[in-house]
């Protein structure tokens, strides 16, 4: 048998000197490789991360450059076409004072050349033009015969036939009112007249006559002062 104690010490004096084990070793170069694969990765993650936010931001502002645009006003509607003239202004002229003429001398009028009391906001004022479209209201419901109703022609519905001749242009007239107002009752005043002669040779209607009046009247009000133009 060989002496154990010698080969003890021999070797613990030559342990020191021994490189580590080689398992020390692979674990540490693992280690490094693994730090050097994990380092490349987390970078070409951020780029991938930067790379897709840059790519939808763009495609939000070509969205918002599509779809979003900022809207432009509208354009203004063009103005309207001036009215046509229905006469010229010579014609109209000769005409307005043949009926200005013709109306002072055969519509009634004021006995004394006193200024007119009733000026507009006065209770006389108010009177004669309530009584004006009273009188056509009435004068409609007899030539409708809807009062004093009768088979035949009667008085009654004659006189609503003429009813705005006889009671509306006068009541209107005799109010302070103004220019064209005066000369579209001075129209209407010669007009009425002509419409209840002319249309009973061709339609026997009492009704129809009233009616042909009423339209005259408003018509010929649009005309004058201007109902329907437009105000700038």
């Amino acid at each position: 048998m060989y002496p154990s104690a010698p080969c003890a010490s021999a070797i613990s004096k030559i342990s020191p000197i021994l490189p580590p084990p080689a398992a020390t070793a692979g674990s540490h170069c693992y280690a490094l490789l693994r730090r050097s694969r994990v380092r490349p990765k987390a970078q070409s993650d951020g780029a991938d991360a930067s790379a897709l936010r840059e790519s939808a931001e763009k495609a939000g502002e070509e969205g918002e450059a599509t779809g979003r645009r900022p809207s432009s006003p509208a354009p203004l509607p063009p103005p309207p076409p001036p009215l046509p003239q229905v006469m010229s202004p010579k014609i109209e002229k000769d005409l307005k004072k043949v009926v200005q003429k013709t109306a002072a001398t055969f519509a009634p009028r004021a006995s004394t050349a006193t200024k007119n009391p009733a000026v507009p906001g006065t209770t006389l004022y108010t009177v004669f033009e309530v009584q004006g479209y009273l009188s056509m209201l009435l004068g409609g419901a007899l030539s409708f015969n809807l009062i004093f109703p009768s088979s035949e022609p009667d008085i009654w519905r004659l006189m609503g036939m003429w009813s705005i001749w006889m009671f509306t242009i006068p009541s209107l007239r005799a109010r302070d009112c103004s220019k064209n107002e005066k000369e579209a009752l001075n129209y209407l005043f010669l007009l009425i007249p002509l419409l209840n002669v002319l249309i009973p040779l061709f339609w026997k209607s009492f009704a129809v006559v009233w009616s042909a009046d009423v339209v005259a009247f408003f018509v010929m009000y649009t005309w004058k002062l201007g109902w329907l133009q437009r105000s700038d």
